[in-house]
């Protein structure tokens, strides 16, 4: 995927939710763990909420914001480079199912963060920084979610 401007990135993200959600789901069918699918299953729901609120911020967000350049700013990101969700979680527990899905978003983050460093146009960096609250605040959630999961 070709991503050149801030709305590449917006539609990388969404795409990359996506794409987590769908490998998530299909490891819940296949992971041996109870609790482990049922993870699987409540994570994937996460990852279609961050897909739709992605995508709400896209479709809400100003056309000069979206047409704003950032290709020479994500050349050293790999993470771009890739949309496809290479993880597999069908043999993973609870602990190691979280480590990737964290490492996932971190990733995200550090593009997102990344760009906004670089961006010059207010109302660019006030998007970024939208996107990558969302971000952060729903891996939080996620975490949370996860380690009273543990306990029960």
């Amino acid at each position: 995927m070709q991503v050149e401007t801030i709305r590449d990135v917006l539609n990388w993200t969404v795409l990359f939710h996506k794409n987590l959600k769908e490998s998530l789901k299909q490891s819940a069918t296949q992971n041996e763990g109870e609790r482990a699918r049922m993870m699987l299953n409540y994570l994937a729901d996460h990852e279609a909420s961050l897909e739709n609120i992605i995508q709400e911020l896209e479709n809400s967000a100003n056309e000069k914001v979206l047409s704003t350049w950032c290709y020479d700013y994500i050349e050293k990101h790999s993470i771009i480079e890739h949309v496809d969700c290479e993880s597999f979680f069908e043999e993973l527990d609870m602990p190691q199912i979280m480590e990737k899905i964290v490492n996932h978003h971190e990733q995200v983050i550090e593009l997102i963060t990344h760009i906004y460093s670089r961006v010059d146009i207010d109302s660019a960096k006030e998007l970024l920084d939208t996107i990558k609250g969302v971000e952060e605040d729903e891996i939080k959630r996620m975490v949370q979610s996860a380690n009273r999961f543990s306990d029960i």
